[in-house]
């Protein structure tokens, strides 16, 4: 099925930027990940292609400054999905090889020219020290 021209505008965007970037249809199944995205993920879009949420979502545990698990419905891109709303967070990850890195992501809607949901993007970027 072909997607909506918003869809395909983030997508053209989310290749000419140096941030990960997640692009999701409405229910969550990941549409696209740019190239640096790839390198958290630990797969290439080229040979995945677009993934079912149960899928993706089970890459990382997302973890707290305390190390408490972070719900799903508290990341910023399950919300931006549920709400239809712009959100932020700074959280620990822990990638399926045992990788822990700290990032903070921002989500937003998409939405189409007659007001219609079509998906949501997370741009997300990991924390230095300062």
């Amino acid at each position: 099925m072909p997607h909506a021209i918003e869809i395909i505008l983030n997508r053209q965007l989310a290749d000419c930027l140096a941030i990960p970037v997640f692009i999701t249809d409405t229910s969550g199944n990941l549409l696209f990940y740019n190239e640096p995205a790839e390198e958290i993920l630990g797969e290439r879009y080229e040979d995945t292609g677009e993934m079912p949420v149960e899928r993706w979502s089970t890459i990382f545990k997302t973890k707290d400054d305390d190390g408490n698990i972070v719900p799903p419905e508290d990341l910023p891109l399950v919300k931006t999905l549920m709400n239809q709303l712009p959100y932020f967070k700074t959280f620990w990850i822990e990638s399926l090889q045992g990788k822990k890195e700290k990032i903070s992501v921002s989500s937003y809607p998409i939405i189409g020219r007659a007001g219609v949901f079509l998906g949501a993007v997370a741009i997300f970027w990991r924390q230095t020290e300062e």
